[in-house]
């Protein structure tokens, strides 16, 4: 399966799109700060889910890869809370987080499911 293909690949790609140009935003010593620990969680997610798919690698990678993703809500309430983005803002990449999680779950569970088809054959 074509890791570009995949809908969660797509999410995580498309959020980043969305939080590059609201970190630009930010005043300068958190663009360096909170901004880049947004960036890096945001393209270490694309790296955790490219290496599940293309590699098949262990369960492991999912639970980093929602730890993560839960890391990323944190940061994005922090950018709240500190008045660097608006509440509409806040309240739209909060859902997007969401349907990442949701996403998330699904395909670990389809992961889990084509794993043990695996080893019964």
């Amino acid at each position: 399966m074509d890791h570009e293909k995949l809908v969660l690949f797509q999410k995580i790609y498309d959020l980043i799109l969305e939080v590059h140009p609201v970190i630009i935003t930010f005043p300068k010593n958190q663009r360096f700060t909170l901004g880049q620990e947004m960036e890096r969680s945001l393209i270490l997610m694309l790296e955790l889910i490219i290496n599940v798919n293309i590699r098949k690698v262990p369960a492991s990678y999912f639970t980093k890869l929602e730890v993560e993703i839960h890391k990323l809500r944190i940061l994005i309430r922090l950018s709240k809370d500190y008045h660097f983005i608006k509440i509409t803002t806040y309240v739209e990449l909060q859902k997007k987080v969401v349907e990442i999680i949701k996403l998330l779950r699904g395909f670990q569970k389809t992961f889990n499911l084509l794993q043990r088809d695996k080893v019964a054959q």
